[in-house]
C-alpha cells in the first residue's frame, strides 16, 4: 500500500544514510522501525498479571486453617502492639 508521510528532513537524511550503509531500502528500514514501535506499545499496554507465589508448604499452618480472618489478623500484628 502506498501512503504519504511527512518526515523531518534531518531524520529522513539519517534514515537514508543508514539504509544505504546497511544495504537495505528506506522502505524496509521504515517498516522495521514502525513494527518495533508498535510492538513496544502493545507490551506497555498489556494488563498486569500477578503471578502466583507460595512459600513453604503453600498454605496456612495446620493449626490456623479453621481460624477466621479476625484471628489471623491478630496473630499477624500481635508483635506490633496492634
Amino acid at each position: 500500500m502506498k501512503t504519504t508521510v511527512e518526515i523531518a528532513d534531518d531524520l529522513l537524511d539519517q534514515a537514508k544514510r543508514i539504509a544505504q550503509e546497511e544495504g537495505t531500502t528506506l522502505r524496509a528500514l521504515v517498516e522495521e522501525g514502525l513494527r518495533h514501535s508498535l510492538e513496544g506499545r502493545h507490551e506497555r499496554h498489556r494488563p498486569f498479571k500477578l503471578r502466583k507465589v507460595t512459600y513453604g508448604s503453600g498454605g496456612l499452618q495446620p493449626d490456623l486453617g479453621d481460624r477466621g480472618w479476625e484471628r489471623l489478623r491478630e496473630l499477624a500484628f500481635e508483635e506490633r502492639g496492634a
